[in-house]
């Protein structure tokens, strides 16, 4: 009887699965920019910018004294509108997330909530920068038009300075529509808190400052949209840029960071 050994069998070894890197920055703020135009509210608001730079352009050539057709005039009328639309792309850049229930898709995608909410955040500014070189751009076509009709040469009374102190007006008032997005995360609670507090409150505030002198005093470092008026009036002063920084700490500042906590730690459903 012979016995004969057998080799033992050997085992192929599956390579294994490369790991996966993160996602890019750059890739997440890509997708966040298309969120904005791929409903038709968002593609809507943002069309409406346009239209109604177009708009406020055209009024002011129709109905404006021949006096009034300068640089500035032009950068106002169109920067108003946008002042009120803008905003409200930054609150539903946050709050669509929860009030179209798409926040479970994009938690479980990107888990890190924080580089989502950092990539709406950069959409956001970004969004507001572009917009206000788009009107700033507008105006100069306004100004040139206007000047052309009348035969007057052209009036440039808005310098460098003046433009980046509107240009950061916006960006400041875009994040008051984020920072509410972030701590209501509710569209239409968010887009009505942002109206009463762009123009409910300064009404109120209006009105306590011309009754009461210990609040006329008090009310630049306690009324952020008053502070934030003075950044369409040219240079600030340092006294000024106090107030901007004191009245932004308290209502963007603390309430964003109080809503980032809420919101890291929140269910999504």
């Amino acid at each position: 009887m012979t016995i004969t050994a057998t080799a033992p069998a050997t085992t192929t070894r599956r390579p294994e699965r490369p790991v996966p890197g993160p996602i890019p920055f750059t890739r997440l703020v890509s997708v966040e920019l298309r969120k904005c135009f791929d409903t038709r509210a968002g593609f809507w608001l943002m069309a409406s910018i346009g239209i109604a730079a177009l708009l406020a352009t055209g009024a002011v050539l129709l109905w404006a004294p021949d006096s009034e057709l300068t640089y500035s005039t032009f950068a106002t009328a169109i920067g108003f509108p946008m002042a009120i639309i803008l905003p409200m792309i930054a609150v539903l850049s946050v709050t669509s997330e929860w009030s179209q229930r798409s926040g479970l898709t994009t938690f479980t995608l990107v888990p890190h909530r924080s580089r989502t909410i950092a990539a709406k955040a950069a959409v956001t500014v970004g969004i507001s920068v572009v917009s206000m070189l788009l009107a700033m751009a507008i105006g100069v076509v306004g100004t040139l038009a206007g000047s052309a009709i009348l035969g007057i040469d052209p009036v440039w009374d808005a310098g460098v300075v003046d433009l980046t102190n509107i240009v950061l007006a916006q960006v400041l008032g875009m994040l008051v529509g984020f920072m509410l997005g972030v701590v209501i995360r509710n569209s239409a609670a968010a887009i009505v808190a942002y109206f009463v507090y762009s123009f409910a409150l300064p009404t109120i505030t209006e009105v306590l400052a011309a009754t009461q002198n210990w609040f006329d005093e008090l009310r630049p470092w306690v009324d952020f949209n008053y502070a934030q008026t003075a950044l369409f009036n040219g240079s600030l002063s340092t006294s000024q840029w106090s107030h901007l920084a004191v009245t932004g700490l308290v209502w963007l500042v603390a309430p964003l960071a109080f809503g980032l906590w809420s919101l890291m730690r929140s269910e999504v459903k």
